[in-house]
């Protein structure tokens, strides 16, 4: 049964979210067109650039994404402190980087005089946009449409381009949190469209990874073989203003992700390489050990971020938050608990 979005997403149950959007019409519209054999992935661009100006204007941070052939997925975090910090005048500025205002709201700009109640309107519009600038659907929907309308254009048709609702899934937890990521990060590779997390283009990972190594080459830390080794790509492609790693689970800031970024790259690279080398069931022993310390079962994990397709669940969490989240939506049983026992309860000791 479909849910209603204001139940599946409260930042008062968690601010992050992993979100899914499909292409219709055809099975490739952003990669190869099968029927024409013509190349679409220059709409892979244009959905990082559009991700990219978004980021600038809402008060929600990217996590990771990743631009697939006909869909892309985003693991975000709503910032609701941020938004609440701004000044009217900055709210104004934003919304209006999006869509040009009512009349009333121009003239406020311009130093007209107002009365009291169109003040009271003024002041009414802008807690509007201010609540919109934290919302995830109108976030969404400021990515999704333009997309659309180019596609549509150079496709010279009408019509839907994306699937009528986008899917979100709240990530109730750190442990959540680090699975959906890197779920996410390794998209291309677990599809076989590249080799490695640094050359999966239009992802997080890669940009991720490629300013880690440059940070890296830049104070002349060449002592790591992933360092010494990692090939950057030759073509600049676009970037989106990632969420920060804090460099410690137990000091995360909350405007930061809590977990190093070299914890982080290290699982991601360790996942990539068991997924080419199909190692699932037989762990390597050189696990990483953010996973000990969240108590992620790393055989679960690695046969979840190796499947390509799975049905998709509206949360995901250790079993006592999604017993903590079926008491306040006053549901007797939410789906995910199966997973949720299988990948965040470390039960086998690995050498």
């Amino acid at each position: 049964m479909t849910r209603p979005r204001s139940e599946l997403v409260s930042v008062a149950d968690t601010p992050f979210y992993h979100c899914i959007c499909r292409c219709v019409r055809r099975a490739f519209l952003c990669g190869d067109d099968r029927v024409t054999g013509q190349n679409f992935d220059h709409r892979k661009a244009w959905l990082v650039e559009r991700l990219a100006e978004l980021v600038k204007v809402f008060a929600i941070d990217i996590c990771a994404y990743a631009v697939m052939s006909n869909h892309y997925h985003l693991v975000v975090r709503i910032n609701e402190e941020k938004a609440a910090q701004w000044t009217d005048d900055e709210v104004i500025r934003r919304w209006r980087k999006l869509y040009q205002g009512p009349p009333m709201v121009q003239r406020y700009l311009a130093g007209a005089v107002l009365d009291k109640a169109e003040l009271k309107v003024v002041n009414d519009i802008v807690q509007q946009w201010r609540i919109r600038l934290t919302d995830l659907s109108w976030f969404m929907r400021c990515l999704n449409e333009p997309i659309a309308r180019w596609a549509n254009d150079e496709d010279g048709c009408k019509g839907r381009f994306w699937e009528g609702r986008f899917k979100s899934q709240a990530l109730l937890d750190e442990a959540a949190l680090l699975t959906c990521m890197s779920y996410v990060d390794l998209n291309p590779v677990r599809a076989g469209m590249a080799e490695t997390p640094e050359a999966s283009d239009f992802t997080s990972i890669q940009a991720r990874m490629i300013a880690w190594v440059k940070r890296q080459r830049k104070n002349k830390k060449r002592n790591n073989s992933f360092v010494r080794t990692t090939k950057l790509p030759k073509q600049t492609l676009p970037t989106v203003p990632l969420l920060r790693f804090s460099g410690n689970e137990k000091q995360g800031k909350p405007s930061t992700i809590s977990f190093s970024s070299k914890d982080y790259l290290q699982l991601v690279d360790w996942l990539g390489r068991a997924i080419r080398d199909d190692k699932r069931g037989a762990i390597p022993s050189n696990m990483p050990p953010i996973l000990e310390r969240l108590n992620i079962n790393a055989d679960e994990l690695l046969t979840y971020v190796s499947k390509k397709e799975k049905r998709f669940i509206d949360v995901m969490g250790t079993e006592n938050n999604f017993q903590k989240i079926a008491e306040q939506w006053q549901r007797k049983f939410i789906k995910g608990v199966r997973l949720a026992k299988q990948i965040f309860s470390r039960q086998i000791i690995y050498s």
